[in-house]
């Protein structure tokens, strides 16, 4: 210590979740009262000097929603230095919000907050459910050099205890934190939770052992003379005597000195007396020296269908509205700046750990799914006006020479990866707007008459390709233009199936529909199939055969690996609650292994097969009685005894397995018609491979993370988070697994390191400090989960293969346009870029400057170039994720540093 004087920093808060164990409006009443109450303390007492706002701006957000005359003494007291606003715009969890949702984050806290002054420059995660391993390079390149955090390192236990343990990650609950890039920050842990100074006696005969307790506890974890207790707790009213508590602190204990705190004071001072040999703490913090029962990873698993809507929301969002939106603001259209916020803030609204966790009570589900709904109706509608704006400009006049019914569309790939897929698409032609005065009915006979569902369908060059059809039949639209009243119409419409060829990496291709009464698909198509057996689908890439009992082999051509048992599934008890999964003592797994499913032929094209397995298993309905007596008494989970009800209930899986004619992996559907409670599902997928470690997707890293646990580790479960993919592999063979919205996994210490991806997880109460129902967690009804297969080779083919895996979740995005001259070219790529083992983030428009800013990031620990060759850029330069001009210029090639985030500004003259 190189203090005389130990220095007691109290800062006051409240660790406001949004939502939780009472719907948002519900905390939201609580939320203004305590607003008000500290705004009163403020004007009442001169000696209580700050607040810190749990680093959140959406804090004041709700609160001005109801007193929007407040802002100006708001704004005074951020003037005066008395409020804390930001980092961020809420209080994400981590590992289920995808790397870009974490950087707007970031970007729109920083600038709610600069609306009322200097930001809060503190990583703030005080109760994340594990935190990120790239956090330190993100935090770095915001300007941040401090985190403080609540998880991760120590043995910090449920329900806000701290266990004392041998061989500790950090001795002091000061560290550096180190990201894998080398960025480093100071690391702060909430040793004793961040409740260890709430409600402080004023009380002389209470204040005293209240002190000496806690103040043994900070001093036991400081590596200073700098000890911080938190005046606060989850929903903590505003502790309006703490002036007179701390008074009554300075005459019992003199030899400390007691200061009404903040965090800027609080760390400068700790980092003046910062210890040179503090422990380096490198990449994720996801309590893995602890027993394993609480780091809270089975959040992962809890309602399953929440994830899902995030997963296509944030995708619609990040990878198809802001790219296309950014070419056609590249073309001349304003960027709805505006809009995309608004988007963005209604979908981080479902984003904070207790919500998107899935660990809160129902009727805050209810209302996520209005939030997704609307954020994504949002990004729907920009998606579709950008993508017309530059279809408009797509020269597709060549298409006028296969007769004037001719009806062109424009496929955009905006995943930042070539490649091909298959896509169904809706065209209309012949369309009859019509008025009030005329008749519908007699316009859709008309229509009728005068079209048919015949046809055939070309590409950009004009040649023919192959496709499905399904008539449509006639029916109503209508357009919405700029400059008059709405226009409705009747017209022919199709559904037209066909695989794209190779897509641009960022743009489009241009195809038609040739309405032909008299012709049809070539006779060369329908002789091409990929169903080469009566279970069996191949391409020049894998061979696919569906076992007797829906399990299936994948034979990896290139490599000439087999992969042998894929696709079996897996049902046990779950006795515990939305955080934690518990199976029932001696329960044994309920598997389709040997089982008898129904298997047939579904869908036999030139360019894509399906096979539908069918299994039909009788599982417990239930857990038996005596579950609901252990929730009832607040058993706690570790300690009930709890099974399976013998009463028994159909669970009925129906899996469509599909390769398409130039994929490298297998796309698996299940739709699982779920009738029972308490229990967990999940897929196997053994990969036979000699690893040690396996690799997860996560926030801008794969991370390597070890198939056995520590010594430390009781939990017979060892499941972890993944964003898109996990992957196992050694020399010679590979396998990666991708899912849409699956976010939780385990690699089975089985002797074959199998892969099990859970899809299902019912459970009937929240868990943590209460007794909470939440029946609709139970997932009961249809459930749907996808997934993909992507076998490889030679460990170094994996950046093809996780390629592919972000691929996959990413829709294409198709549009109706009309035949007529342009100045794009039918096909176009607007973002030309090359880079081994580089994985692409994001595309979008800086506000302040216009400028586009593209992002990647390393997948490996070696330097790698990225050659970037944009269209109309007059300057490149460097940037990073908070879109700050640099004036280190590119010329249109970069070098990545290993497991660097880099950010690329790409002006033009018109900007």
């Amino acid at each position: 210590m190189t203090a005389s004087k130990r220095v007691v920093h109290v800062i006051s808060h409240t660790h406001w979740d949004r939502e939780w164990y009472m719907p948002y409006e519900a905390h939201h009443v609580k939320l203004i009262e305590t607003m008000d109450t500290l705004l009163e303390t403020f004007e009442s007492d001169p000696d209580f000097r700050s607040f810190y706002l749990d680093g959140q701006t959406i804090i004041l957000d709700d609160y001005l929603q109801v007193y929007p005359e407040k802002r100006d003494q708001i704004q005074k007291l951020c003037d005066e230095g008395k409020l804390s606003l930001g980092p961020w715009y809420i209080l994400q969890d981590e590992f289920l919000t995808s790397s870009e949702a974490n950087v707007r984050n970031l970007q729109i806290g920083h600038r709610d907050a600069a609306k009322y002054g200097p930001i809060s420059k503190l990583g703030y995660f005080p109760d994340s459910f594990g935190n990120m391993g790239q956090a330190a390079q993100l935090l770095r390149q915001a300007g941040i050099d401090t985190a403080v955090f609540g998880r991760g390192v120590k043995a910090t236990g449920f329900n806000n205890r701290v266990e004392d343990s041998s061989g500790l990650e950090s001795p002091f609950s000061e560290l550096i934190w180190q990201a894998p890039d080398g960025s480093s920050v100071l690391g702060i842990l909430f040793a004793n939770w961040y409740n260890n100074g709430m409600e402080i006696p004023v009380d002389p005969l209470k204040a005293k052992p209240y002190w000496e307790h806690r103040l043994s506890r900070a001093m036991q974890y400081a590596s200073t003379s700098q000890l911080l207790l938190m005046n606060g707790c989850d929903h903590q009213p505003i502790q309006t005597n703490l002036s007179e508590a701390l008074r009554v602190a300075r005459e019992l204990f003199p030899d400390y000195e007691f200061v009404h705190s903040n965090f800027a004071d609080y760390i400068k001072a700790v980092q003046a007396e910062q210890p040179p040999t503090l422990s380096l703490t490198r990449g994720e913090l996801r309590g893995q020296q602890t027993d394993g029962w609480y780091s809270l990873v089975n959040t992962a698993s809890a309602r399953v269908y929440i994830k899902q809507l995030n997963q296509r929301n944030q995708t619609l969002l990040e990878k198809v509205a802001e790219p296309i939106a950014s070419l056609a603001h590249q073309l001349g259209k304003p960027y709805p700046h505006g809009l995309f916020q608004y988007a963005w803030k209604t979908l981080m609204q479902n984003h904070p750990h207790d919500s998107i966790c899935g660990c809160s009570v129902d009727e805050v589900y209810q209302e996520m799914q209005t939030r997704f709904a609307k954020s994504m109706e949002v990004g729907k509608a920009l998606t579709n006006e950008s993508a017309k704006f530059i279809s408009a400009k797509v020269n597709t006049s060549h298409f006028a020479a296969f007769g004037e019914s001719a009806a062109p569309f424009v496929v955009f790939n905006t995943s930042g990866y070539e490649g091909s897929s298959v896509i169904t698409v809706e065209v209309e032609w012949s369309h009859r707007f019509f008025d009030q005065s005329e008749d519908p009915v007699a316009i859709a006979a008309l229509v009728k008459e005068r079209t048919h569902a015949g046809g055939y369908l070309v590409n950009a060059a004009g040649e023919r390709i192959a496709f499905t059809v399904q008539d449509l039949g006639v029916r109503f639209g209508y357009e919405l233009p700029s400059d008059k009243f709405r226009q409705p119409y009747m017209a022919r419409a199709l559904s037209i199936t066909f695989e794209t060829g190779t897509l641009p990496s960022m743009g489009y291709s241009s195809f038609a529909w040739i309405p032909s009464e008299h012709d049809s698909k070539p006779e060369a198509d329908k002789r091409e199939t990929l169903v080469t057996g009566t279970a069996t689908l191949e391409n020049r890439h894998l061979r696919l055969t569906v076992e007797e009992d829906g399990s299936y082999v994948v034979y990896d051509k290139r490599s000439r690996q087999l992969f042998l048992d894929l696709g079996q599934y897996e049902n046990v008890g779950d006795i515990g609650n939305e955080y934690i999964f518990k199976q029932p003592a001696g329960d044994l797994p309920i598997t389709t292994k040997g089982s008898k499913a129904e298997i047939r032929i579904v869908e036999d094209s030139p360019y894509r097969a399906a096979i539908e397995i069918v299994h039909r298993l009788s599982i417990p309905a239930r857990a038996d009685d005596l579950l609901a007596e252990e929730v009832r008494t607040m058993a706690p989970f570790r300690q009930r005894k709890a099974g399976r009800s013998d009463l028994l209930a159909p669970l009925v899986i129906v899996t469509r397995v599909s390769l398409e004619r130039e994929g490298t992996g297998v796309h698996v559907h299940a739709r699982i018609e779920n009738q029972s409670a308490d229990h967990r599902l999940r897929v196997l997928l053994p990969s036979d491979i000699l690893a040690t470690t396996h690799f997860a997707d996560s926030i801008f890293e794969v991370a390597e993370r070890q198939n056995v646990p520590s010594k430390e580790w009781e939990n017979p479960s060892n499941c972890q988070h993944m964003q898109t993919f996990i992957d196992v592999h050694a020399d010679q063979r590979g396998l990666t697994v991708a899912g849409k919205g699956l976010n939780e996994y385990e690699v089975l210490l089985d002797g074959r390191n199998t892969i099990a991806l859970t899809l299902l997880r019912s459970v009937g109460e929240l868990g943590d400090w209460g007794v909470f129902h939440t029946p609709e967690a139970q997932c009961l009804g249809t459930n749907e989960a996808e997934w993909m297969i992507i076998p490889y080779g030679d460990a170094a083919d994996r950046f093809d293969a996780y390629r592919e895996a972000y691929r996959f979740p990413i829709p294409l995005t198709a549009v109706l346009t009309g035949v007529h001259n342009g100045e794009l070219a039918a096909s176009h790529d607007f973002l030309k870029w090359n880079g081994d083992q580089l994985a692409f983030s994001s595309l979008k428009i800086n506000e302040e400057r216009g400028d586009s800013m593209a992002r990647w990031y390393n997948l490996a620990g070696t330097s790698a170039s990225l050659a970037i060759h944009p269209d109309a850029a007059s300057e490149t330069y460097v940037s990073n994720i908070m879109e700050d001009k640099s004036s280190e210029q590119v010329n249109n090639t970069v070098q990545v540093g290993g497991y660097k985030i880099v950010t690329i500004g790409l002006s033009s003259e018109s900007n």
